[in-house]
């Protein structure tokens, strides 16, 4: 697991009347106990339908990446607490699986309105803590609002199958029930999308869960949490820890905990399916990425130039289904001055700009990490068309910010191809024909998505039979499925045999109880049969 920079801390420091005016506990309209009433800059638990302050002595500082103030300060729960959300889970099941799924579904249908009503403060918050655009924000909490839509629907997404008289007088029916307890660990690039991709499904199926939001911008997080609460969530079926490595392993470990879905690296989301496993947890886990886009000669221009540019710039390339690399059938040459152009031409500021198009990566370490990929790039033979590296933002000169940035001559033994670079750069590479482009993109051993931009119905068919990964666009850049169906990553970006949301997301958080049942009409007189029971008749 990733290892975080902790800092304890006495007393909390001043934080600015700017930032005391965005951050997230004092943007709520529930009534008690709520975020609103808080004064403490320090980011609460939730233990059984109460905000609590944590009794940790070790905090870490939330940081707006465009400014480097703080925002926040987050606690490193501690095992009492984390016991104490998981107990209150527990407690709440009961009570909650037999609460009838048409009451269930009320709950989300407020909560889907509630979201609705909060959308511009609920952006402000992860602007403000994420870096990422006021507009991209929106967005953020739109793609999760759609899943909680959907569960809005779940009297049909849990229906069962039946089949009457399977043997004489005998019938069989199936049944979806909750698990019990689920949790969650959360990325910092979607604060709002991702939390909402797992309770929401979790709960309406009739499971409790313990959520942990992401240390670097838990904000979002505890605005839906209050949200849903405000909709008639039951005290208790949402709980909320933080923390780092030893909140992650405490919910792996813990054996009241029946699933876990994770979202985030490879080496957490690896360390997260094994160790959940092995304690015999489902688990579900998306992670990196490489998203291939394969450019063939006949492709429209302007169409195809839009694409690229928005998909591998936009939300500073922190996206997981962020496009990364081009593959160009042909030559990429009478592409590059295009793409040079229109990236130039975005405005890279502070999220919380109205004019902005690209703000900050999520901190300083990021930022060097992503640096020194694209000089790796460089070392080993790539040509720097537009370097984004040294740029200075007046007003925020302290922001982590990385202006778009284009390396052609890009080749896969390179070290920014090998490495998911999360970060504002686009490759570029080159191929003689579409079966090389995709050889390319399926020796990758990344599958959450890939796109090809053709008028050629012929080219876009042979591309979706034959390209291995899991979500597949057609002059579509960023293929993420609607909640009506699946996130369906594969290879090394997915651990687990059950996806996010869709009828995959209802099935993970879901088992199977299969009956049959005989009321027969009068006492048969065929007395007792050893025999395996069969549906042919007795001869």
């Amino acid at each position: 697991m990733l290892q975080f920079s902790l800092r304890r801390v006495g007393t909390v420091r001043s934080l600015s009347p700017r930032l005391l005016a965005v951050t997230s506990y004092r943007l709520s309209t529930a009534a008690e106990p709520s975020l609103r009433q808080r004064s403490s800059s320090r980011v609460p638990n939730l233990i059984g339908g109460r905000f609590v302050d944590s009794e940790s002595s070790e905090f870490i500082d939330v940081i707006n990446p465009a400014t480097q103030e703080v925002v926040s300060q987050v606690p490193l729960t501690t095992n009492e607490e984390f016991k104490a959300a998981v107990s209150a889970a527990k407690q709440a099941f009961p009570s909650w699986r037999n609460t009838p799924v048409t009451a269930r579904q009320r709950v989300m249908f407020k909560f889907q309105q509630l979201i609705r009503r909060d959308m511009d403060k609920l952006a402000l918050n992860i602007s403000t803590e994420q870096g990422k655009t006021l507009k991209d924000a929106h967005g953020d909490v739109f793609r999760g609002l759609e899943v909680v839509e959907h569960v809005c629907g779940m009297a049909t997404l849990q229906m069962g199958e039946y089949v009457p008289n399977v043997s004489n007088g005998i019938d069989t029916y199936s049944l979806r029930e909750p698990l019990g307890i689920c949790a969650g660990i959360c990325p910092f690039n979607f604060p709002a999308m991702i939390p909402l991709w797992m309770f929401p499904v979790a709960v309406t199926c009739g499971n409790t869960f313990v959520l942990k939001p992401s240390e670097k911008d838990p904000g979002a997080s505890m605005m839906l949490a209050e949200l849903a609460q405000e909709a008639g969530l039951p005290d208790g079926v949402l709980n909320i820890v933080h923390g780092t490595n030893d909140t992650v392993n405490a919910i792996c470990d813990d054996d009241d905990i029946r699933a876990i879905s994770f979202v985030g690296s490879n080496r957490g989301g690896m360390h997260v399916y094994a160790r959940g496993a092995a304690k015999g947890k489902r688990v579900q886990s998306n992670m990196g990425a490489k998203n291939h886009a394969v450019v063939m000669p006949d492709a429209n221009i302007n169409d195809t130039l839009n694409a690229i540019v928005a998909a591998g710039f936009g939300a500073a390339g922190q996206r997981c289904m962020a496009l990364s690399t081009v593959i160009f059938v042909g030559s990429s040459k009478s592409w590059e001055d295009r793409l040079i152009e229109s990236a130039k031409s975005i405005k890279v500021t502070a999220g919380t700009e109205p004019d902005a198009d690209l703000g900050p990566v999520i901190s300083k370490q990021a930022k060097e990490r992503i640096c020194n990929l694209i000089q790796s790039g460089v070392d080993n033979g790539a040509k720097l068309l537009l370097d984004g590296r040294n740029i200075v933002v007046p007003g925020y000169e302290q922001g982590n910010f990385i202006g778009p940035t284009i390396l052609s001559g890009v080749t896969t033994d390179m070290e920014c191809y090998k490495e998911e670079i999360f970060g504002p750069v686009l490759l570029l590479m080159e191929a003689d024909s579409l079966e090389e482009a995709m050889d390319v993109v399926n020796k990758n051993k990344y599958g959450n998505g890939a796109s090809i931009f053709t008028t050629s119905g012929a080219a876009a068919r042979k591309f979706q039979i034959d390209i291995e990964s899991g979500q597949v666009g057609i002059n579509v850049p960023i293929p993420v499925p609607l909640p009506f169906f699946s996130f369906t990553g594969n290879k090394a970006s997915f651990a687990g045999d059950l996806n996010f949301y869709g009828k995959a997301g209802v099935n993970f958080y879901t088992q199977i109880k299969t009956i049959t049942q005989q009321w027969k009409h009068s006492p048969s007189g065929c007395g007792v049969s050893l025999a395996m029971p069969t549906s042919q008749k007795p001869q």
